[in-house]
């Protein structure tokens, strides 16, 4: 039976809104899912949802704080209803990171809302040094360095597996 599914993001460069677009496209043959920013997320849209799915991308070793409000304030709607949480951050690009488990965010994120969702999973993201501002860009390529990973100012690295995001989207449906 289909079911409403309400796709909530909270994205800082754009790359988590592509994750939930794709999902988005994996579930509408099967399912009525909707897509909207956590920003304009309304009460009617929570309490008309059959599941909810939370997308977050990371910055700076966190997710937004507007997240964590909206989950420590809708945390009863949210509990009382399938849903599913999952987070996007380059850390997941590590084979020993990107697994919801072994991923530090996802700790952090789990410890700190106290939320225990139906399903998690965690996304490699994107760099994308073309479109930083200057600090971003050098905080950003600070950290790559720091990790081994790409610092190539010109260049642009997408992370994600897709065939993941697949995954996680028929374990969603």
């Amino acid at each position: 039976m289909a079911k409403n599914i309400l796709i909530i993001y909270s994205s800082t460069d754009g790359h988590t809104i592509n994750i939930c677009e794709h999902i988005f496209k994996n579930l509408e043959n099967a399912h009525c899912p909707r897509l909207i920013n956590l920003k304009n997320i309304t009460q009617s849209d929570l309490e008309t949802a059959e599941k909810l799915l939370i997308g977050a991308s990371i910055r700076y070793g966190d997710h937004s704080k507007e997240l964590y409000n909206f989950i420590k304030s809708h945390k009863n709607i949210i509990e009382g209803k399938e849903n599913a949480f999952f987070s996007v951050n380059a850390v997941a690009r590590k084979p020993e990171k990107n697994k919801p488990e072994t991923n530090p965010y996802i700790k952090k994120f789990l410890k700190r809302t106290g939320w225990m969702p139906n399903e998690i999973g965690v996304f490699a993201g994107k760099i994308d040094y073309p479109k930083y501002n200057f600090l971003d860009k050098h905080m950003i390529r600070l950290i790559m360095w720091i990790t081994k990973g790409p610092t190539d100012l010109e260049k642009t690295y997408e992370f994600t597996n897709w065939n993941d995001v697949d995954e996680f989207s028929k374990k969603i449906s």
